[in-house]
C-alpha cells in the first residue's frame, strides 16, 4: 500500500508517497529506500514511481517525493537548484527516521538521472544512508553538458543561455526561464516516459546549478558503504561515461552495471534482466529480510 505524506524542508512543504509492503507486520523494523525523480520531473507516473513500486514488492518501505518546485511540492516552479535538492533528500531522511516502523540503520537512497546525481552527493555528505543506488546519474556537470551538446553549434547555444542568464540577473535581479529540452535534449520517444507533471521550462539558475554541480568531488566519501552505478550502455540523454567516472572515483565496495540495448530508462515493467541484477545487489548489501 502507499499513502500520501508531506514533510518540511527548509520551510517548504514537500509532497511524498510512503509505500509499506503488504508483508509488513506490526513491530517490524523495515529497511527503506528514498526514491528521487529526474530532472524537473515528479514522483508520480514516472520512473520514480516504477522504482518505488518495484522496491515495495520486494519487501522494502519506500518514500518517493517531489523536490521543491516540482510536482505537488511547494516552491517556485522550475527553480531547481542541485544543493537545494540535496537538502531535500536529507530532510526526507529526517522525516523517515521519525517512524517507528523504519530501521534507522537500513535506509538507502536512490534516484534516476538528476535524482541519481543528487542521491550520490547526499549519500556522500550524510553518513546515515546505508547504501546508494544511482540510475543513469552524472557526477560532473560541465562534462555532462558537453556530452549532451556535442557540436560547436549546440555548445555555443547552450553556453549562450548561461551567459544570457548572467546578464539578465545583473540587470533585473531575477533569472531567465529556458526550455527544458534546450538544457537537457531528449528524443521524442523518450519524452513519452516523462511524467505528465514534468515541467517544460526551467530557470537559467537551474542550468547553472547543474553546470557547477560535482558529485565526482565527493563520491569517494560514500565508502565504506556500498554504492551501485546503473547505466544504459546506449544512453542518449546522460553520457554513460558519467557513471563510469563516478565508479572509478568511488571507494570500495562499489559496483557498476551497464545494460546493453538500454537507453536512458533501465527501470521498466517486465524487464526481468535488469530487475534481477538490481535485486541481487540489494540482497547482498541491504536485504529486505535481515540475515
Amino acid at each position: 500500500m502507499d499513502s500520501e505524506v508531506s514533510f518540511i524542508s527548509d520551510g517548504i512543504r514537500l509532497a511524498g508517497n510512503l509505500h509499506i509492503p503488504d508483508s509488513y507486520r506490526p513491530g517490524q523494523k523495515l529497511p527503506a529506500l528514498l526514491v528521487q525523480h529526474g530532472f524537473a520531473g515528479s514522483k508520480d507516473n514516472s520512473t520514480a514511481e516504477i522504482m518505488a513500486r518495484l522496491f515495495e514488492s520486494w519487501g522494502y518501505a519506500v518514500l518517493r517525493f517531489d523536490f521543491r518546485g516540482c510536482g505537488k511540492s511547494e516552491g517556485r516552479r522550475g527553480y531547481i537548484l542541485c544543493h537545494d535538492q540535496v537538502a531535500d533528500a536529507k530532510n526526507a531522511l529526517n522525516w523517515l527516521l521519525t517512524r517507528e516502523d523504519i530501521d534507522p540503520k537500513r535506509v538507502g537512497i536512490t534516484g534516476h538521472s538528476f535524482g541519481a546525481a543528487v542521491a550520490v552527493y547526499a549519500a556522500a555528505v550524510d553518513q546515515r544512508f546505508a547504501v546508494c543506488l544511482s540510475s543513469c546519474g552524472w557526477g560532473h556537470g560541465e562534462r555532462k553538458f558537453r556530452g549532451q551538446h556535442p557540436t560547436p553549434e549546440a555548445w555555443a547555444k547552450f553556453t549562450g543561455y548561461l551567459e544570457a542568464n548572467r546578464e539578465h540577473k545583473a540587470k533585473t535581479g531575477d533569472t531567465l526561464m529556458i526550455p527544458r529540452f534546450d538544457v537537457v535534449p531528449m528524443s521524442t520517444a523518450l519524452k513519452g516516459h516523462l511524467s505528465p507533471l514534468a515541467q517544460t521550462t526551467v530557470a537559467g539558475d537551474t542550468a547553472q546549478s547543474m553546470y557547477d554541480f560535482r558529485a565526482d568531488d565527493v563520491v569517494h566519501m560514500i565508502a565504506p558503504r556500498p554504492v551501485l552505478f546503473l547505466h544504459g550502455a546506449d544512453d542518449t540523454v546522460t553520457p554513460t561515461e558519467q557513471s563510469l567516472r563516478m565508479w572509478e572515483l568511488a571507494g570500495q565496495p562499489k559496483d557498476l552495471i551497464l545494460f546493453t540495448g538500454t537507453d536512458h530508462i533501465p527501470f521498466s515493467s517486465g524487464n526481468t534482466r535488469n530487475q534481477a541484477a538490481i535485486r541481487g545487489w540489494l540482497d547482498m548489501y541491504m536485504p529486505a529480510t535481515p540475515a
